[in-house]
């Protein structure tokens, strides 16, 4: 049997029996089936014999085809040419606008979590980003308020309008996290958790699959496969950074994936410069570039006291670095085309950027 794989992709419109005639079909030749359900389509994977030979011309035609192998299947741009747009709560990524979410790494306290959350809505971010559970590389580093975390982003959410994007770390936790957030945070180290993603592609929730700091670009898209057999398109893929032999910037942010990416699939792309670099000055040429290059979304760390932050303080702008980036962003966005996401419609105009009392 060839290791070759035939994709078809019917619009939701065909009759069941068409799917069924195209099953019998290649049952027939000694070709398996497999059939998802994805971005409101009907995707069959034939893998055989039957994968080589002329499609019949008496059952109804597929609107896309491609060839596959390797493993990654469902991602393919071939199959959803026009690319997929992913809505988190009110923000959608992948619809040609820049969508910014921004918030502190960690959620600490309520005054610094409000405070943030109000100067990044202020600002212009179209999402609250900020870390409930905490995997450190390190078990004596802050790991997170954990649900009083989730709480708080909650609260935060209630005031600004912005949906919130957090970090899942355990399978456990997904039903009860998605009563709550909008969006799901797969990180780094958990690329290669298949049981989580199996359970955030069950869940139906939006989620952000950030590429392993070790992994290539093919170890991420057979990793966001996990997801989406599931039937969860909802996937954005995230370029962090990968560890090389250079040691001026925390990581090596890989532009060249982006663009590679947006070739390859049809899910969107977001960079998160900060923990790429782990030097804030550099956050805003790289953000640029970022979207030079061709992504979808951005995710900036913001803090409003980075010297007293309990993670990654050091990678944090503060809000009137993160005004000036987004000001920068606005004048490149129409250069290439393209414009800003439009943020919530609530205005913050009058709000201080004095820290509440209860910031440590």
């Amino acid at each position: 049997m060839t290791d070759a794989e035939l994709l078809l992709v019917f619009d939701s419109t065909i009759d069941p029996s068409g799917i069924e005639g195209w099953a019998q079909h290649f049952d027939s030749t000694g070709t398996t089936v497999t059939t998802y359900r994805l971005g409101g389509a009907d995707v069959m994977v034939a893998q055989g014999p039957g994968t080589l030979l002329p499609l019949p011309a008496d059952l109804p035609r597929p609107r896309q085809t491609a060839r596959a192998s390797g493993g990654f299947r469902l991602g393919r741009r071939e199959l959803f040419p026009s690319g997929t747009a992913v809505t988190i709560g009110s923000a959608v990524v992948g619809d040609g606008d820049i969508a910014v979410f921004a918030g502190p790494c960690a959620v600490e306290n309520p005054g610094q979590m409000m405070s943030t959350a109000r100067a990044v809505a202020r600002h212009g971010a179209v999402g609250l980003r900020g870390g409930a559970f905490k995997p450190r590389t390190t078990p004596y580093s802050f790991q997170g308020l954990k649900w009083a975390g989730l709480d708080l982003l909650a609260q935060a959410r209630e005031e600004t309008g912005l949906p919130i994007l957090t970090e899942v770390v355990d399978p456990r936790h997904v039903d009860r996290m998605a009563e709550v957030v909008d969006g799901f945070q797969i990180g780094t180290r958990n690329m290669q958790n298949f049981e989580l993603l199996t359970e955030v592609g069950r869940s139906g929730m939006p989620a952000v699959l950030k590429r392993g700091f070790g992994c290539t670009v093919d170890e991420l898209l057979t990793a966001a496969e996990y997801i989406l057999a599931e039937g969860n398109d909802q996937l954005v893929l995230c370029e962090r950074g990968i560890r090389t032999f250079e040691g001026a910037t925390r990581f090596t942010l890989d532009l060249s994936a982006v663009a590679l990416l947006k070739r390859r699939t049809h899910l969107p792309v977001m960079v998160d410069p900060s923990h790429s670099l782990g030097i804030p000055e550099l956050i805003e040429p790289l953000t640029l570039a970022a979207v030079a290059a061709g992504a979808d979304a951005l995710l900036i760390d913001v803090h409003v006291q980075p010297e007293q932050a309990l993670c990654d303080g050091k990678q944090a702008l503060l809000p009137e670095d993160f005004a000036r980036l987004m000001s920068r962003l606005e004048m490149l966005s129409l250069g290439v085309g393209r414009r800003l996401a439009p943020a919530p419609a609530a205005d913050y105009s009058e709000i201080h950027d004095a820290l509440t009392p209860d910031v440590v």
